[in-house]
């Protein structure tokens, strides 16, 4: 009975104030995140293989690639809008200025017409003193009326032919700045891939990014021979069959080891289509900045037709360009972790070749 009064009479509790429920809340969570450290639940990033690693920055590499494909590609149309942008903002000034002087004529005529007062024609011939001379002088102010009208109608035709150029620049100014925000939006995929590479890369040792990687490949300009002597990097395969394909594949040999930079072309970096094309152009080639666009660049071959010189594209989206070398090898700019190197064709998916002509 005692127990029962004693249960009955207990003080019910109290809520908590809102100093002593905060700082038991905080004792809670911190107990909460020691336990979750202790027994290892908590959501630390998973340690991945080297094999893992490999794979996802390779996935990573690729989807940058095709990112910075789209990045070029909207780099050019965006170099070639400020161009049509400029030329159509010159010829406004140039008509402006005709414009302009046509409008000051027009102002001169118009103020001689007022200074010479409004007295009808027939009034004039009826009044003058020499109606003979006044005829004359009347058909010669009819001519000068017809030069009047035709000033008149240039004068609209070029306010009508400015406002056109005005309506055409507005509208390239609006596809310039979708240009631009789409350059923007690929460099952001771009970066944002390649850094989360170069974060997967970090966690490993020397030696496992280096197997990663492949960094230990064929990207050097020169070999070694066995007694360690400096030797001319062998080269694989026949002769180009054109002049200027021998042109393009020796400046790639020359590129051997440059490192690959996204979106450039050269002379001391480059990425995949920067190379292609740099090598082009110094054969007098002018092909276009992008892989999806140097894969029309040319004459298809297929891969049984392969010569030193012709453009090879990979993976399903074209996305990848080297310059096939002979001897199943070709040279090309892969990615951030790997220079310009010699590499087997069927290391990655073959997608297509050109032969440029």
């Amino acid at each position: 009975m005692t127990v029962q009064v004693a249960a009955h009479r207990k003080r019910p509790q109290r809520p908590l104030s809102g100093h002593t429920a905060r700082t038991a809340a905080t004792l809670a969570l911190a107990g909460a995140a020691t336990a979750t450290a202790f027994d290892g639940t908590g959501h630390a990033e998973p340690q991945l293989t080297p094999a893992q690693v490999k794979a996802r920055v390779e996935t990573l590499y690729r989807e940058a690639e095709a990112a910075t494909e789209k990045y070029n590609g909207a780099k050019e149309e965006a170099v070639a809008g400020q161009r049509r942008l400029s030329a159509l903002q010159d010829e406004t000034a140039r008509k402006q200025t005709r414009l302009n002087a046509a409008r000051e004529a027009l102002g001169s005529i118009a103020a001689a017409q007022y200074r010479d007062g409004g007295i009808a024609p027939a009034w004039q011939l009826a009044l003058s003193s020499d109606p003979d001379r006044y005829l004359d002088g009347a058909a010669f102010a009819e001519r000068a009326g017809d030069r009047q009208a035709a000033a008149v109608s240039r004068v609209r035709q070029q306010l009508r032919e400015i406002e056109r150029l005005r309506g055409a620049a507005r509208v390239e100014v609006r596809s310039l700045r979708s240009r631009q925000a789409e350059l923007r939006r690929q460099k952001r995929t771009v970066t944002g891939k390649l850094d989360e590479a170069r974060r997967l890369l970090a966690r490993l040792t020397a030696p496992q990014r280096t197997e990663v990687t492949g960094a230990g490949g064929t990207g050097a300009r020169v070999s070694r021979s066995g007694t360690g002597a400096r030797q001319p990097l062998e080269r694989p395969g026949s002769a180009a069959p054109t002049p200027y394909a021998a042109v393009a594949v020796a400046y790639a040999y020359s590129k051997l080891g440059s490192p690959y930079v996204w979106g450039a072309t050269g002379p001391n970096a480059f990425d995949c289509s920067g190379l292609v094309q740099a090598a082009y152009r110094s054969a007098g080639i002018s092909l276009p900045r992008t892989t999806y666009a140097q894969i029309n660049a040319g004459r298809r071959v297929s891969r049984s037709e392969l010569q030193p010189g012709d453009l090879v594209f990979f993976y399903s989206g074209v996305s990848h360009v080297g310059i096939y070398v002979g001897g199943g090898q070709m040279i090309h700019a892969p990615n951030p972790s790997a220079p310009v190197r010699l590499a087997p064709i069927d290391q990655m998916p073959f997608a297509g070749a050109t032969r440029v002509e």
